[in-house]
């Protein structure tokens, strides 16, 4: 099946909104001292950003404060940073400005106040283009790649419940995956949450739907017949899987962007995770929308 199929099979440019909050993992509730995880669920200065990405930045940033290290309870570290969430003072004084977090916080607001800093944390967030540019809102937070996808890694450990709306898995995936952005490729590669640099194409898509709470096959091929396959002339939806090959042979998978006929996928050897036009490859063969899979195995960690 020649490129005349992709053309049939047109991406749409649909934005991806939030179905509702997810229940706390056993994981959470363990974790996460229950006047914080109260606070994270509560947080509604971004209408529609997950509570779990804010619980997971509070874990990374200071153990939901339970750190001992400088500018935690008092002072600064020596970037400067104060409080839960490791606000700077004049990043702080600006989001609080813009968005007053509601009653229940320190007059004026505080960032070692632990409600304070979590609206203020969920604000800044939401300005940075959370919930429908996760990980870029994520990346402004703290400009690593590496902490993006510890992020959303811890977000989905904190997730009891993996989405049960396509968009919203699809979402999640799909920002999984863009976190990867640069990193190498390498055959066999299951990225860094596994203790390796880089990422093959099924290694990359099948922990993008990791982190949706989705397992996925290992491989290009398994990928394939896992399913399931959408008929010729579907509309493709981000998230979506794109195959290349034959039926036989599958060796190639990338994930729809929903821009175009773009995806994220690890290409080859000596390339990085990177954003290709699909349509550039003569050898597409389908595509397939795991969210649909009536069978779909939800990942435990």
């Amino acid at each position: 099946m020649l490129i005349t199929a992709l053309a049939a099979t047109v991406l749409t440019s649909t934005v991806l909104t939030s179905t509702g909050p997810t229940q706390p993992s056993a994981a959470a509730t363990a974790d996460i001292p229950p006047d914080y995880l109260r606070l994270y669920r509560a947080a509604t200065t971004c209408p529609g950003l997950d509570w779990a990405v804010l619980a997971a930045i509070g874990k990374i940033e200071t153990d939901h404060g339970r750190s001992t290290l400088p500018g935690v309870h008092a002072g600064e570290n020596p970037a400067g940073a104060a409080g839960p969430m490791q606000f700077l003072a004049p990043t702080f004084t600006a989001v609080t400005a813009r968005h007053p977090p509601p009653p229940g916080g320190s007059t004026p607001p505080s960032r070692y106040n632990p409600h304070d800093a979590i609206h203020a944390a969920a604000a800044y967030l939401c300005d940075s283009g959370a919930p429908a540019r996760l990980a870029d809102a994520i990346h402004a937070y703290n400009p690593s790649r590496a902490y993006v996808t510890a992020v959303l890694a811890q977000a989905a450990r904190y997730r009891g419940t993996a989405p049960t709306n396509g968009a919203a898995a699809a979402r999640t995936a799909l920002e999984y995956a863009r976190a990867q952005l640069g990193l190498p490729y390498l055959w066999g590669g299951d990225g860094p949450a596994n203790g390796e640099p880089g990422f093959d194409c099924s290694g990359l898509t099948t922990a993008a739907y990791a982190a949706a709470g989705i397992t996925l096959p290992r491989t290009a091929h398994t990928q394939y017949l896992a399913g399931p396959l959408l008929l010729p002339g579907t509309l493709l939806k981000p998230g979506d899987l794109l195959f290349f090959g034959t039926r036989e042979r599958v060796h190639h998978v990338g994930i729809a962007t929903g821009h175009g006929t773009l995806m994220i996928n690890a290409p080859h050897r000596g390339a990085i995770v990177s954003i290709q036009d699909a349509a550039h490859s003569p050898d597409f063969l389908a595509a397939s929308r795991p969210t649909l899979r009536r069978t779909a195995v939800r990942a435990t960690r």
